[in-house]
């Protein structure tokens, strides 16, 4: 399993590796916007550039993956994406968040999504990939399952959202099995 790329390229997408110089003024005010992190636990934090730059520390020395999504028609940082590893078990988690509301509901989350998704399984040796969010998170749930990502589980009310319990759901997807390596031993 090889999670390492310089670059991918989706239909309206780039991603690339997110660096120090991708932490800006706007990037932590998506971090800080309660509509952009409505269905995140991101809420219940206040982020400073340290606490990014912490953040991104973390990647380092790791398989996991951090990257930036940029939108091909004028390369602006949008959003970005996590890659969480399992080398034992050859899953990645994954995860999204597009920051720039103005491109909301025009396809780039799933763009980002499908590329990162399929590369995942079938070039970066992925067995798996899971993703979850809250049920009532529509859009991430259709980007989900558009992706050809299937429902596993739910949670039950197991987060407030406004004091409200919330279902999580998780959904997951195998990579096709001509794409599976064998170990050898």
């Amino acid at each position: 399993m090889n999670l390492s790329f310089k670059i991918l390229e989706g239909k309206k997408i780039i991603l690339q590796s997110f660096t120090k110089d991708d932490i800006t003024n706007d990037y932590v005010d998506w971090l800080n916007d309660p509509r952009v992190v409505k269905f995140s636990n991101q809420r219940f934090k206040v982020h400073s550039t340290d606490s990014c730059l912490k953040y991104l520390a973390t990647f380092e020395g790791t398989k996991n993956r951090f990257v930036k999504i940029i939108q091909k028609t004028n390369g602006a940082m949008i959003g970005t994406m996590t890659a969480y590893a399992d080398l034992n078990h050859t899953t990645v988690d994954l995860g999204i968040l597009i920051g720039r509301q103005e491109v909301w509901g025009r396809g780039l989350g799933l763009d980002s999504w499908t590329t990162f998704l399929n590369w995942l399984l079938i070039t970066g040796g992925v067995r798996k990939v899971t993703a979850g969010t809250m049920g009532i998170n529509a859009a991430m749930v259709r980007i989900m399952e558009k992706s050809g990502m299937l429902l596993e589980a739910v949670r039950c009310g197991q987060e407030l959202l406004d004091g409200k319990p919330q279902d999580l759901v998780f959904y997951g997807k195998f990579a096709p099995k001509k794409y599976v390596k064998k170990k050898t031993k």
